[in-house]
């Protein structure tokens, strides 16, 4: 059925000099489609679908049991309702009933006007979560990048002469790799490399539902991630399982946690590389060349400074983490400079391509969060699922199995996976403690397969970005994170068994 209808299009991320407010365009009764201006495809989402209605009846379903319902024995009347806020903001997430702004700020609100919390500043809690902020910077410089088309330069980098789709793809795998050293955040490199895949699908003329968007997003926003955790210093997962190791198990430095940790990543990284390619081949063999490449030889002086301060904001990253330096500091810095008034590359009007959904999210998520543990209801699910499970009668490697899996269940339902670690990670020291296993390789494992597990969009801020930006449904997204889960704890097993004793012999 085909209807006419306007359309505000979600372009966050500035396409070359295409900035675009509204159309008017046919367009199908469907979840997502594509429109397309100037040759760029657009997705948009229609509010009229069954999915979204079916989301906002059974939400509200789920939040007027949460009320009326006597909570279970061991939990409280705020913990039941916190729990029904938690679950009801969870399916309007996932079927998109309203925008992420308006379900997020909706969650906080019901947090405080049902009395989860005492006031609004404790509801709206996690959107002073530094991460929010850091997520803001980096969309601001990740939006710089593509304002002054440094994106198309990495994008003619990636291009050969004589590419093809698969090769460039294969380029953009490659180069993801050794970036985690310098740009740890995979919710940075995901920003940055973004406005690339649309150069590089805009070159060889493929439309948005291509094989190629789907491979790139995908790589983009599920494998991508599975480079970050072989530094100390390779994003939030990485940094609050150090810091958890610090505390519980013992000191561990930069250089140690690479030995331990820089091949099984590396290895779990490659191996999801392959599986991409081996579960989504390509076959353009009809386009032996780019289309078109849009760079001049020479950089401008826009190029140039946006060129350097971004050099060296990496470079104060990797310095910095040595010396504990947040990694906030050097993003703010960079755009503090980028936006003093002889350079002006940020603008006032920057801040309108800022992915807001995403933040809103990420703020409502820690809120979220938050409540559930001050109401007692992480405490007493984590404890529960413990009583039943009789790992004392177990063998060792059984116990640990068991362990893992009730954390990838625990990281299913948590937005980020330092929220996760931070849940799993001292209950499951505790148990292996009293069991006789290797804390420390306890900790690297729930670190990987936390790491490597991706269901849901918003599991991960990558995935959660290349769900938003590119042509990836749930589906797709739940199916891959199951290979991720599968390989993650391949790479367990053989680096708890031959790796990592190695290493601890040394």
């Amino acid at each position: 059925m085909i209807s006419s209808q306007r359309v505000y299009c979600r372009t966050p991320i500035p396409l070359d000099d295409v900035q675009t407010d509204c159309i008017y365009r046919s367009t199908c009764l469907n979840h997502k489609f594509n429109l397309n201006k100037h040759g760029f495809p657009i997705v948009v989402n229609n509010l009229t679908n069954h999915s979204s209605i079916f989301g906002l009846i059974i939400s509200t379903m789920i939040v007027v049991g949460g009320i009326v319902a006597n909570p279970p024995i061991g939990m409280t009347d705020n913990g039941l309702t916190a729990t029904a806020i938690f679950f009801a903001t969870l399916l309007l997430w996932l079927t998109h009933t309203v925008p992420y702004m308006v379900s997020s700020i909706t969650s906080v609100m019901l947090l405080y006007a049902l009395g989860v919390t005492n006031s609004i500043q404790a509801a709206a809690s996690g959107f002073s979560s530094s991460l929010v902020f850091f997520l803001l910077l980096l969309f601001l410089l990740g939006n710089t990048i593509s304002e002054v088309n440094l994106d198309a330069r990495l994008a003619d980098h990636l291009l050969g002469s004589e590419d093809s789709p698969t090769r460039a793809l294969r380029s953009l795998t490659t180069t993801l790799l050794p970036l985690a050293v310098f740009m740890p955040s995979a919710a940075a490199r995901t920003v940055a490399l973004i406005p690339v895949v649309r150069r590089l699908r805009a070159s060889f003329d493929l439309s948005l539902n291509s094989d190629f968007s789907q491979t790139a997003f995908l790589i983009l926003g599920q494998v991508n991630p599975l480079a970050s955790v072989g530094l100390m210093t390779g994003g939030g997962m990485a940094v609050v399982t150090a810091e958890l190791i610090h505390s519980l198990v013992g000191p561990v430095t930069w250089v140690q946690w690479a030995l331990y940790m820089a091949p099984p990543a590396t290895a779990l990284y490659l191996l999801g590389a392959i599986s991409i390619f081996a579960l989504y081949p390509l076959d353009y063999a009809d386009i032996p060349e780019p289309k078109d490449r849009n760079t001049t030889t020479g950089f401008n002086r826009e190029q140039r400074i946006v060129a350097a301060v971004m050099s060296g904001t990496v470079l104060a990253w990797i310095i910095g983490s040595f010396f504990g330096v947040p990694t906030i500091l050097p993003a703010a810095a960079a755009v503090l400079v980028l936006a003093l008034p002889n350079i002006r590359i940020i603008r006032a009007d920057a801040v309108a391509n800022v992915s807001w959904n995403v933040l809103f999210l990420v703020g409502a998520m820690f809120s979220l969060l938050e409540a559930l543990t001050n109401t007692g209801v992480v405490n007493l699910v984590i404890n529960r699922v413990l009583e039943t499970i009789p790992l004392n009668a177990l063998p060792v490697f059984a116990s640990v199995g068991i362990l893992l899996l009730v954390a990838v269940g625990v990281r299913i339902v948590f937005s980020t996976g330092s929220a996760a670690l931070l849940v799993v990670v001292p209950f499951a020291l505790r148990i292996g403690e009293e069991l006789g296993v290797n804390q420390l390789y306890l900790s690297f494992s729930l670190l990987i397969v936390i790491g490597g597990t991706t269901f849901l969009p918003f599991n991960t801020t990558s995935a959660l970005l290349a769900y938003e930006e590119g042509p990836l449904k749930q589906r797709d997204i739940a199916r891959f994170g199951v290979v991720t889960l599968f390989l993650s704890l391949g790479v367990i097993a053989v680096a708890w068994l031959f790796y990592w004793p190695l290493v601890s012999s040394v």
